[in-house]
């Protein structure tokens, strides 16, 4: 029973979310386990540059692991003088530019009472002028990504709860994840990214996640999306 519920009954969607440009670059369908933190981890180094973004989270233990295996370097540990056996394991450490912070929620009868942050990597003051420099929120928080999984369930009812239109294998469901990304970051304009024209008809030009982002340079339809060849 155990090995079957492994691999069937409730399952996470795990997201990478961006909140400047209102990038979904990492999208995981699994149970919440460490394979699958590294999975997401790894992932999102894999699909961007060499800067390490400024991670925050929820307080789920697996993502301190994660990102110290994927972004972390390895220091050898020096033997104690005197002592015998085996010489100590390197261990991982986080390098400076990796700084990652969580949002504690403690809950008492199944409600939240209290709203906690914690700084796992990276020094407090570094935090403290990414925060006050960031376009997007002075604050850690979780509410983006959040906002976002309101977003996937109002576009998908695979993801809506209470109903009957859940999927029977993790395949399906990943499938229709990656249209429904498709859609969202190349079809569907995204009102808060609008841009100000200085010249023409509109003083807002209307964005996608990946206009905004540059990876495109035109908003998609719905055609172009389903018959475009991935190379």
């Amino acid at each position: 029973m155990e090995k079957i519920l492994a691999h069937y009954g409730d399952a996470w969607v795990w997201c990478a979310f961006d909140p400047v440009n209102k990038l979904l670059p990492v999208v995981v369908v699994g149970k919440r386990t460490k394979k699958n933190a590294k999975k997401l981890v790894t992932k999102l180094d894999e699909v961007t540059d060499d800067t390490i973004p400024f991670f925050t989270s929820d307080e789920l233990r697996h993502y301190e692991g994660a990102l110290l295996e994927t972004y972390g370097t390895v220091q050898e540990v020096a033997r104690k003088t005197g002592t015998r056996g085996r010489p100590p394991k390197p261990k991982l450490i986080p390098p400076p530019e990796l700084r990652y912070a969580q949002v504690v929620k403690k809950r008492e009868k199944g409600r939240v009472v209290s709203i906690d942050t914690a700084i796992i990597f990276g020094d407090p003051e570094e935090v403290k002028k990414l925060l006050a420099a960031s376009s997007s929120s002075k604050n850690i928080n979780t509410s983006f990504v959040e906002r976002n999984n309101l977003t996937m369930r109002q576009s998908s009812r695979r993801l809506a709860r209470g109903g009957n239109g859940f999927s029977k294998e993790l395949c399906k469901l990943e499938s229709q994840l990656y249209l429904a990304s498709g859609y969202y970051h190349f079809v569907k304009t995204h009102l808060g990214l609008r841009e100000k024209v200085i010249d023409g008809p509109r003083r807002r030009r209307r964005r996608t996640p990946a206009l905004a982002a540059q990876i495109t340079n035109h908003i998609w339809s719905t055609k172009e999306l389903l018959v475009y060849r991935v190379p």
